[in-house]
């Protein structure tokens, strides 16, 4: 059964950092091209950072560019998102996801708060 697990989120003040992670199981992830997402209550999903099958970023969203970057590790079937000099507005949950849609995980939730 293919699965996308989520970890990493916390409460973290401006300015933090944070590296979240997402363990791939149940389908060959070094195949898969994947998204990070970000989803606040009331608001469309925002695509953050989208990286290729060779560990190449392809994307990252103007409102995280400089301070977010996306990387994974075939070997261990992982991938990562980087997230410094956070700011309030980049309290969410952040989710991943293979780029065909065809897996996501359930999110784990980034609050930024002084």
């Amino acid at each position: 059964q293919a699965r996308l697990e989520e970890s990493g989120g916390d409460l973290v003040q401006p300015g933090g950092s944070l590296r979240l992670s997402c363990k791939a199981s149940g389908f060959p992830f070094n195949r898969h091209a994947m998204n990070w997402y970000r989803r606040v209550p009331g608001k469309e999903r925002e695509l953050v950072a989208t990286i290729n099958i060779f560990g190449g970023t392809t994307y990252v969203a103007d409102s995280v560019k400089g301070r977010f970057t996306t990387s994974r590790d075939n070997n261990k079937d992982t991938l990562y998102l980087q997230m410094n000099s956070l700011k309030p507005d980049d309290t969410a949950v952040y989710y991943c996801m293979t780029s065909g849609g065809e897996t996501r995980g359930q999110g784990t939730q980034v609050t930024v708060s002084s």
